[in-house]
């Protein structure tokens, strides 16, 4: 097992030019992620950055307008994760709202026919009528499925936002912030987000043809919600302008005005919208819509996020909350299972396999597993194709995980079949006889590149609030001023406590609830999820590393801590 955390404090920014009236946390907490001036904490619609940045974009909308006015079925090829399919229902509410006469989708079964656009998929977009087809979330790497499609004389228009690898796909028009030669300023927009960005320019390109004199121009605001929840649940980087699309978003969810499938979500979770922030888009809303893609079929949740009213959400949304505790139910065997594995090992690299694991969840376990170990891990499950094995990897700072397997790749041709992905995640195909010795040049791989610091897991906290800061008052003030997520982290803090009382929570006993004395008197409680295996007893005194929020009960509010790390202080230290 690896050392325990250091516990560091991130360093200080100066909030001099920020405005006096913030709350003085809030303040310290904006600056040290670098928001020290006045613009940059608005996050108005106005400040986005133009879509004449992105390269290709002219050139697509090109392509749709001609397709729209010609009346030509446009087929939206999808992905099965929360990004796709957000960015999915975007495309096809989008379309619809500029004018296009029909617009269908078609999505890959994750387990018959692996991610992109694949021939296979390319096909079923012929078969469904396409005369002009739009990947969304995917196709910058998919040559052959684009080839497919050209051959059959079908355009294709790729927007995605992954990277691309050393050749295009021969794609009619191609929009990707990532792409070579493109000047956008902002590299961080997710699938949904790059869909959004077309749209836009889409309606300014019809609106200077004289296409809305005779009919309405949309709101494109509307859309405003799904954008959120893609960009926050494919965890890309909150750069100023993603957090203006995710604040924008949010708000419409907050005020009723959101999609009903998103709502129904939220209902099925028991998560008052009025109340709704980043961590519910990240961890309850997402999770649900992706549960649908991980056991079943992405259909089931972009059917919810396309649903017209609460009435046809509502029952959808029951179908992808009750998938999402067959889900947790399916992670947490894996989990231990993975943990014992794991014991058993001492690789910087992990690799981990059980005939019996759920090709949908593994990569839910290897990101358990990374968090706990503080390693790279790869969590393998036996694919479709027979004989393989499909792997999902999570990284650790230091190791760009996508580097590391074409590394591998170049080194040791043939021993993987496929793989792709980002710095922090990827994915993979390899022969079931090739893992031994894949697992063995995997972990080779990461010892070269992850140094010991590296591998001594580090918690950047906010310092420690005092005891006039530690109250409710600032938790409200933090709640407002999200979004937080990945790239500008939400508030952690530190601090010593005594522990009043120790309970036990959830019907697997996993979670533990503590009651704290506060250094000027009084108690708090702090959750710690997951937190059974380190709980502590009454009486004691702990370290916590800890994210404070508003408890809200039957009207009441009261503060909250979440913990996300604790170790015993020993007596007299």
């Amino acid at each position: 097992m690896p050392p325990s955390p250091l516990i560091r404090r991130r360093p200080a920014g100066d909030p001099a030019g920020l405005p006096a009236g913030l709350h003085p946390v809030l303040r310290r907490v904006y600056a040290v992620r670098g928001v020290t001036v006045s613009g940059d904490v608005s996050l108005e619609l106005r400040q986005l950055l133009p879509p004449a940045g992105l390269a290709g974009i002219q050139a697509a909308c090109k392509l749709l307008a001609e397709a729209i006015a010609a009346r030509r079925h446009i087929v939206i090829a999808g992905d099965y994760d929360a990004d796709g399919a957000t960015a999915t229902a975007v495309a096809i509410l989008g379309l619809r709202a500029l004018g296009a006469a029909g617009v269908g989708y078609v999505v890959p079964n994750r387990f018959t026919m692996g991610y992109g656009l694949s021939p296979a998929l390319a096909e079923m977009a012929l078969a469904a009528g396409a005369g002009l087809l739009v990947t969304v979330d995917n196709g910058i790497a998919s040559l052959a499925g684009v080839a497919t499609a050209n051959r059959a004389g079908l355009k294709v228009l790729v927007t995605d936002h992954h990277l691309p690898g050393g050749e295009l796909p021969a794609a009619a028009a191609i929009v990707n912030p990532n792409q070579p030669g493109c000047g956008f300023a902002s590299k961080h927009l997710a699938g949904v987000g790059v869909m959004f960005y077309v749209l836009l320019a889409l309606r300014a390109h019809l609106r200077d043809a004289g296409w809305f004199a005779a009919r309405p121009e949309p709101n494109l605001a509307e859309l405003l919600d799904l954008v959120a929840l893609g960009t926050v649940a494919d965890v890309v980087r909150l750069d100023h302008n993603n957090r203006i699309l995710v604040a924008q978003g949010l708000a419409r969810i907050r005020a009723g005005r959101g999609r009903p499938g998103v709502q129904a979500l939220l209902e099925a979770a028991g998560r008052p919208r009025e109340h709704a922030g980043s961590a519910d888009l990240g961890f309850v809303v997402g999770p649900r819509l992706n549960a649908a893609g991980r056991l079943e079929d992405m259909t089931v949740g972009i059917e919810c996020l396309l649903a017209p009213t609460p009435e046809t959400a509502r029952p959808i949304a029951a179908r992808l909350d009750a998938l999402n505790r067959e889900r947790r139910g399916i992670e947490a065997q894996m989990r231990d299972e993975a943990v014992q594995l794991a014991a058993a090992g001492t690789g910087v690299g992990v690799c981990l396999f059980d005939a019996a694991w759920h090709e949908g969840v593994v990569g839910l376990v290897a990101s358990r597993l990374k968090e706990q170990l503080h390693r790279p891990v790869i969590a393998f499950a036996r694919g479709s194709e027979a004989g393989t094995l499909k792997g999902s990897g999570r990284s650790i700072g230091g190791l760009h995980l996508r580097d590391a397997l074409a590394a591998v790749d170049a080194l040791h041709p043939g021993l993987i079949l496929r793989f792709g992905g980002h710095a922090m995640a990827a994915g993979l195909t390899l022969p079931e006889a090739a893992l031994p010795d894949f697992s063995r040049v995997f972990d080779e791989e990461c010892r070269a590149r992850l140094d010991a610091a590296a591998l001594h897991q580090v918690i950047e906290t906010d310092g420690e609030l005092t005891s006039e800061e530690l109250h409710i008052d600032t938790a409200r003030a933090l709640e407002r001023a999200g979004p937080w997520g990945q790239g500008f982290p939400e508030p952690r803090f530190e601090g010593e406590f005594v522990i009043a009382d120790t309970r036990v929570l959830g019907a697997d006993g996993r979670h533990i609830k503590y009651l704290l004395r506060l250094p000027a008197g009084g108690v708090v409680e702090a959750l710690d999820f997951h937190g059974s295996e380190r709980a502590l007893a009454a009486g004691g005194r702990v370290r916590l590393v800890y994210a404070i929020g508003v408890n809200r009960f039957r009207g009441l509010e009261a503060l909250e801590l979440r913990i996300e790390h604790l170790e015993a202080v020993a007596v007299g230290a």
